[in-house]
């Protein structure tokens, strides 16, 4: 099946309400693109594995639309000319220029699949995990000799594993586990983390992020690596605006979010750890390291470890409490 893609050049500021407007005309689905990511990423606090580096000049969107082939596309076309045009009344629209491609289904939906790969991860006691998106799962898959063997998609799903801090934050998990703890996952996005410390031989762990989206995708992932059983929980909650309760306690938090969300979080982090728990950290830059450090030793945490993967770093922690 074949599709048209239409790109209208706009402007953020027009960007949400044109979509809205689109997806009333009937197409068949809406991307949009602007050089807003990571400016949304550091205001919220989410950590994604990939973030894509468009380049576009601030204010300016691009968005998309689709029509499948043997739709009336100049009935349509005509309608959004007339959208562009009323929305100009009332907002910054840009040019408004519409350029035109074809694509197949397959390219529109899958064309992320080019940019992930199975990988590996070594640990320290020799034993290794394969991460395998499920394109390229087959009967040898299972045979080589891998000590873990986790089947891993991205989609819409964020958070495969495949970036450092992630790396990071497994490699952690693996050298601190210790069999039927309870852990905390804080921005546990597609979940991988979380499952993970499962994996690893934990006996319950709770997880939260802010993105409606987690909660499926950790599900799914959780369901095609067999754990669906396992005492697990994904709360869709920001934990800086509902923090646990006093009564919460955990041998285990896990956190790999970016410094702005991080601080904050930490005082919380020192309380629902118990006395011998472990505190990871990810999701900071190598230059920032020192920083950190200075930081979570103010708030009570001793350092423990310190290690680096590319520019970022991992730091893990032990709360200093009183007997």
């Amino acid at each position: 099946m074949k599709y048209r893609k239409f790109t209208i050049r706009t402007t953020v500021a027009a960007e949400d309400i044109l979509s809205t407007e689109l997806s009333d005309l009937g197409v068949d689905g809406i991307e949009i693109e602007d050089g807003l990511i990571s400016q949304e990423i550091e205001e919220s606090g989410i950590f994604y594995d990939e973030l894509p580096d468009n380049g576009l000049p601030e204010g300016l969107a691009y968005v998309s639309f689709y029509l499948e082939e043997g739709k009336p596309d100049q009935d349509i076309l005509r309608q959004v000319s007339a959208l562009l045009q009323r929305l100009g009344e009332n907002v910054d629209i840009g040019d408004g220029g519409i350029s035109v491609t074809e694509t197949a289904d397959e390219d529109w939906l899958n064309n992320w699949k080019e940019f992930f790969h199975s990988f590996t991860i070594d640990f320290e006691d020799g034993e290794s995990a394969r991460f395998v998106p499920s394109w390229e799962l087959s009967p040898e898959t299972g045979q080589r000799d891998w000590d873990y063997l986790v089947q891993i998609d991205p989609g819409a799903a964020f958070g495969t594993g495949a970036h450092e801090t992630t790396r990071l934050c497994i490699r952690a998990l693996k050298k601190y586990m210790r069999s039927g703890i309870r852990f905390l996952d804080m921005g546990a996005g597609s979940g991988i983390l979380s499952l993970m410390a499962f994996l690893f031989g934990a006996k319950e762990g709770i997880a939260t992020d802010i993105d409606p989206g987690s909660p499926p995708a950790a599900e799914e992932n959780f369901r095609v690596n067999g754990l669906s059983d396992r005492d697990f929980r994904l709360l869709n909650r920001n934990l800086l605006d509902r923090p646990f309760e006093e009564r919460e306690s955990f041998d285990l938090i896990m956190a790999n979010i970016l410094p702005v969300v991080l601080k904050p979080f930490t005082g919380q982090a020192q309380r629902l750890l118990k006395k011998d728990g472990i505190f990871i950290t990810s999701g900071i830059l190598t230059d920032k390291a020192e920083e950190m450090k200075r930081f979570f030793e103010e708030s009570g945490f001793q350092i423990v470890e310190e290690s680096v993967d590319g520019e970022w770093a991992c730091i893990v922690l032990k709360p200093i409490k009183e007997d």
